[in-house]
């Protein structure tokens, strides 16, 4: 059984949803993919009847407070190709406060297996990550420091770095309707 509780954040409503013991998903209310790989009822509970939310909950608590939890403190298990989870175990490797680019990490995909790997499939994979903010999306950058595309919106995108007090003043927005990374 999948269950599931709402946090309220100054991102946004959040929704985490978790099976057995690992956090399956956390999604910003109103993104994109919301849910996108449950196949099953999700059973809204109380964090405190569930520990594996009461831990997430806990874990967000901190992150919002200014501390630097890691998402490696949490059991994740987050459903999708082997392709997406091996991106979004490079993203959890991200430093708290520091951003890569699509294309920094589509090159260490491609050096790690011999093939080549583009930054647009980097952004499919990362656009699809179920489980937003633990597993570190947002520190994701287009090239040249394009906020293009986040699931949540670029404004949360934006808040979420000036918390972990990423300095954005450099960074811009192109028009996110001709973006893929979303």
């Amino acid at each position: 059984m999948i269950y599931s509780v709402t946090y309220a954040s100054p991102a946004g409503l959040l929704t985490i949803a978790g099976r057995n013991d690992s956090i399956i998903g956390l999604w910003i209310e109103g993104q994109k993919y919301f849910a996108e790989n449950v196949r099953e009822p999700i059973i809204q509970a109380r964090s405190s009847d569930i520990s594996i939310l009461s831990q997430a909950c806990s874990w967000l608590d901190r992150y919002f407070a200014g501390k630097k939890p890691s998402p490696a403190e949490l059991p994740l298990a987050p459903e999708g190709s082997e392709f997406r989870r091996r991106v979004w175990d490079i993203l959890c490797r991200i430093p708290y406060g520091e951003t890569v680019t699509y294309g920094k990490i589509a090159g260490y995909l491609s050096a790690q297996t011999a093939k080549h790997v583009s930054a647009q499939a980097v952004g499919g994979a990362v656009g699809h990550n179920p489980i937003s903010i633990i597993i570190p999306c947002h520190r994701v950058m287009g090239a040249g420091g394009n906020l293009t595309g986040y699931a949540g919106g670029i404004a949360v995108k934006k808040l979420l770095l000036e918390l972990e007090g990423v300095d954005t003043s450099g960074f811009y927005q192109r028009d996110t309707r001709r973006s893929s990374h979303e």
